[in-house]
C-alpha cells in the first residue's frame, strides 16, 4: 500500500476570529450567530475578489490562502473597513471584531489537509492583533514595506510553538491609528513637552523606556511569564517518571478551583465551575482531558503541579481560584505546561456573580486557543451549549452534585431536594434532569429505594427529558444507555451509549457508558477497550470501573487480567465488598480455589446478609448461561 504523497509550496495564510467571541454567545447567542454569518458573507465576498481561497472556517475562525501577499492584505484592510461601518450601527455590547493575521510561509497538503508552519504562524500572530485589527510576520512584511498604501509598525519578536526561530511581527496601521506614544501625546493637546527641562525628559524617557521594555519582554519575548502569580516558574515533571504514557495530542487535567472565600458554602461554585470546564473542553476531540473523579481526587490536599502531571500522565494542568464578595466574584486561572514550567497562559477576570457564565466560556476559550486546537463546527456549539440563565438554579445543581458525589443515602435525598428546586426555578435546565436521574439510580445502588422498578422507570424518564431539552449532554445518553441496559433492554442500552460517545470521545463516563453496555449485552471483548480507556482518562476513577472491567476480562479467560484489576481498586478501598463478590468468581474461574474461598469469606465479613441468588439476580447479563456460570463460581466459593 503506497504512502498518500506530500506535497509543499510557499503560501500567503490569513487567518482570523472573533475578539469576546465566547462573551457575546453567553449573552445572546442567537443573535451572535446571526451577526457572525452575516459578516461571514461580507468577508467571502471579499475573499473571493481578491484571489482567497478557504481553507476552513470553524466557529468564528477563518482559514484563507492567498496567492501573495498584497492580496492577503489589501483583503483584510477592505473586511476590516467594512466591518467597522457595520459594527458602528450596532450597540458597543453587540460589536463583533475581527483579529488578523497574515503570513508568508511553507505549507504541506496531504490528501486534501493542509498544515505546516506557513499555517501555525498566521494563527499565533493573529492573536497579537487588536480587536478590529491585522499584524502581519516578518517574512509577509518584506513583501509590502515599500509600498506605500500600507504603513506598519515593528512591534516584536514573538515565540510560536513548534517553530525553532523567534517571529518577527508587525502591527498594520489602519485608518485612524497611530504608531507612537509622542503622536497620542500630541493628539490630546501635550505640546508643551516641548518645553520641559532636558533633565527631566531624560528620567521620564527612561521610565518610559523600562516600562516598554517590561512590556514588550513579557508580551513577546517571554509571553509565558505569569503577571497573576509570584511563582514564574514551576518544577518541571519528567515524562519519563509519569504513571502512564502522554497521549499523541495535548493532554490537560483541570484542578478543583480553590475557594478564597471565607464562606465555605462557596465550595458548590468552585467546584461547579471546575467540572463544567472540563466538560466543556471533553467535548473537543482534539484534547485529552482527565475526568472530573481523578482531578478532584487533588482536592483540599497541598500538592505541585509536577505530581499532578506525572500522576496522571499529562503535559497541561488549569488551576485556578474563585473569591466570592456579595454580588462580585473574582476568578483567576493560570494554563501551566508542566513539562516545560510555564505558564502558558493566565488571567483574572473581575466581574458580577452573574457573569460567570461567561467567565466558564472565557476560560475554556483561551485554554483551547493556548494549546492551539481548531474546533469544528459542532464542538464550537457542544461547548457554548447553556442550559439556564437562572444562575440560582444553576448554583442549586453544583450544590446538589457535591452530596450526590458523597455516595451515601442522606446526602443522595438532600442532592434530590436541590435539584428539584433547580427545576421549580428552570422548568427547562436539562442538566437538573440528568441530575435527577443519577440521583434515581444512585437510590438503586445504594438500596435506598422502596420501589427498584419504579426508579429505574423514572430515571429512564428523567434522563430522556434531558435529552430532550439538550442532546449534545453525553452523559444524559450515557446514563440513559446503563438504564436501558438494567432494564434488560441491552441494544437500546448499546444504540444510546455510541451517540455519548460519539458526542463526546474525552468523557471517561462515556466511555464507561459503551463498556458497560456491551459488557453486559454479551459483547465481552468489544466492551474491553472502552473500559481501558476511561480508566486511562480518569485513572484515579471510581471502583466500579475495576469491578465491570474485571467482569469482562473473566468472560473472556482473561482471569489474571480481572484478579490484578480488583486487586487495584481493594488497595485504595479495602472494604469494598462488589469488588471481593467479583474477586471470588475470578478466583473459582482460575481454578484458585482456595483464594476464592477466602475472598467469599471476606464477603460474608462485610455483608453477613449476602445471597449469591440475590446478587445474580440483579446483574443485567443478557445470555442467562452466564448468569448461571457467575451463580454456579459464587456456590462453589461457599457463597448461597
Amino acid at each position: 500500500m503506497s504512502t498518500p504523497e506530500v506535497k509543499r509550496k510557499l503560501a500567503t495564510i490569513l487567518s482570523g476570529d472573533v475578539k469576546g467571541y465566547s462573551r457575546l454567545l453567553a449573552k445572546d447567542e442567537a443573535g451572535t450567530i446571526r451577526t457572525l454569518n452575516a459578516y461571514k458573507e461580507v468577508m467571502t465576498s471579499l475573499i473571493q475578489q481578491h484571489g482567497g481561497i478557504s481553507i476552513d472556517a470553524p466557529g468564528d475562525n477563518v482559514l484563507v490562502e492567498f496567492s501573495n501577499v498584497t492580496d492577503a492584505l489589501q483583503c483584510a484592510v477592505e473586511i476590516q473597513e467594512e466591518l467597522k461601518k457595520r459594527n458602528d450601527e450596532l450597540p458597543e455590547p453587540q460589536r463583533m471584531e475581527f483579529r488578523c493575521g497574515i503570513n508568508l510561509g511553507e505549507i504541506s497538503e496531504k490528501e486534501g489537509k493542509l498544515f505546516g508552519d506557513g499555517i501555525n504562524v498566521a494563527a499565533r500572530i493573529q492573536l497579537l492583533a487588536d480587536a478590529g485589527g491585522v499584524c502581519l510576520s516578518g517574512t509577509a512584511y518584506e513583501q509590502v514595506k515599500n509600498r506605500p498604501e500600507f504603513k506598519c509598525e515593528y512591534i516584536g519578536k514573538q515565540t510560536v510553538r513548534n517553530v525553532a526561530e523567534l517571529v518577527r511581527v508587525y502591527r498594520v496601521l489602519l485608518e485612524g491609528q497611530t504608531s507612537s506614544l509622542i503622536v497620542r501625546w500630541e493628539r490630546i493637546g501635550l505640546s508643551y513637552w516641548k518645553r520641559v527641562d532636558p533633565a527631566v525628559k531624560v528620567i521620564v524617557a527612561l521610565i518610559v523606556a523600562a516600562n516598554a521594555g517590561w512590556q514588550f519582554y513579557t508580551r513577546f519575548i517571554n509571553p509565558h511569564v505569569d503577571l497573576t502569580s509570584k511563582d514564574k516558574i514551576v518544577e518541571v515533571a519528567s515524562i519519563d517518571k509519569m504513571a502512564y504514557p502522554l497521549p499523541d495530542k495535548p493532554s490537560i487535567a483541570v484542578l478543583p478551583f480553590a475557594n478564597m472565600s471565607e464562606d465555605p458554602k462557596q465550595e458548590f461554585l468552585c467546584d461547579g465551575l471546575s467540572e463544567d470546564i472540563i466538560t466543556a473542553l471533553s467535548k473537543v476531540g482534539n484534547l485529552f482531558v482527565i475526568a472530573r473523579e481523578s482531578s478532584f481526587s487533588y482536592k483540599g490536599k497541598s500538592v505541585t503541579v509536577k505530581q499532578v502531571a506525572e500522576d496522571l500522565g499529562v503535559r497541561y494542568v488549569l488551576e485556578g481560584s474563585v473569591r466570592k464578595a456579595g454580588d462580585k466574584v473574582r476568578i483567576t486561572a493560570q494554563l501551566i505546561d508542566a513539562t516545560q514550567g510555564y505558564h502558558l497562559w493566565a488571567e483574572r477576570f473581575d466581574r458580577e456573580l452573574k457573569d460567570i457564565f461567561a467567565v466558564q466560556d472565557q476560560i475554556t476559550k483561551e485554554v483551547i486557543i493556548a494549546l492551539e486546537v481548531h474546533l469544528t463546527m459542532g464542538e464550537e456549539a457542544r461547548i457554548h451549549s447553556r442550559g439556564t440563565e437562572s444562575l440560582e438554579a444553576y448554583l442549586k445543581v453544583a450544590e446538589g452534585r457535591i452530596c450526590q458525589y458523597r455516595n451515601n443515602k442522606e446526602e443522595n435525598a438532600k442532592a434530590q431536594v436541590l435539584f428539584q428546586q433547580a427545576l421549580n426555578l428552570d422548568p427547562n435546565y436539562a442538566a437538573a434532569y440528568l441530575a435527577l436521574s443519577r440521583s434515581n439510580l444512585l437510590d438503586l445502588w445504594l438500596g435506598a429505594s422502596k420501589s427498584p422498578r419504579e426508579s429505574l422507570m423514572k430515571a429512564i424518564e428523567l434522563a430522556k427529558k434531558a435529552i430532550e431539552l439538550d442532546n449534545s449532554l453525553a452523559d444524559a445518553q450515557g446514563i440513559l444507555g446503563r438504564l436501558y441496559t438494567m432494564a434488560r433492554e441491552h441494544e437500546k442500552g448499546i444504540a444510546e451509549a455510541q451517540k455519548a460517545v460519539e458526542l463526546d470521545p474525552n468523557s471517561a463516563a462515556a466511555n464507561f457508558a459503551l463498556a458497560f453496555t456491551l459488557n453486559w449485552g454479551g459483547r465481552y471483548e468489544e466492551s474491553i477497550p472502552y473500559f481501558e480507556k476511561a480508566l486511562r482518562l480518569n485513572p484515579l476513577g471510581p471502583p466500579n470501573f475495576w469491578h465491570h472491567m474485571a467482569i469482562a476480562y473473566g468472560e473472556t479467560g482473561q482471569y489474571e487480567k480481572a484478579i490484578a484489576a480488583l486487586k487495584t481498586t481493594l488497595r485504595h478501598e479495602p472494604k469494598d465488598v462488589l469488588a471481593y463478590i467479583c474477586l471470588t468468581v475470578a478466583y473459582m474461574y482460575a481454578g484458585r480455589e482456595e483464594e476464592g474461598r477466602a475472598a467469599a469469606a471476606e464477603v460474608l465479613r462485610l455483608d453477613s446478609d449476602f445471597s449469591a441468588e440475590r446478587f445474580t439476580a440483579t446483574a443485567p447479563f443478557k445470555d442467562p448461561a452466564r448468569r448461571e456460570r457467575f451463580l454456579a463460581g459464587l456456590r462453589k466459593a461457599g457463597l448461597k
